[in-house]
């Protein structure tokens, strides 16, 4: 999977792991933050993403302060994603 189509398959599950109702995929800039100033998520966000990243794609994040860099936003994301992926 290219980068491209993963940061489009991310705003996708992103907004519905979250009930993000009132937002579209194209809303998300994959360069924003995900926490404060960008999106605007919190920390529950973040266990939801977490549960979404092991369920989808079989990565666990088991370092808080791993998991604040690998959100910092969707492009950081995806490209971890496709570096780390375990194949299912």
């Amino acid at each position: 999977m290219e980068e491209k189509e993963l940061i489009d398959k991310l705003r996708k599950e992103i907004i519905q792991q979250l009930n993000l109702e009132d937002m579209n995929p194209d809303d998300i800039d994959p360069d924003s933050a995900l926490f404060g100033e960008g999106l605007g998520l919190d920390s529950i966000d973040a266990l939801e993403i977490i549960v979404l990243l092991e369920k989808n794609y079989g990565i666990k994040i088991e370092d808080p302060k791993q998991g604040k860099t690998i959100f910092s936003s969707i492009r950081v994301l995806a490209n971890y994603i496709l570096t780390h992926q375990k194949p299912q």
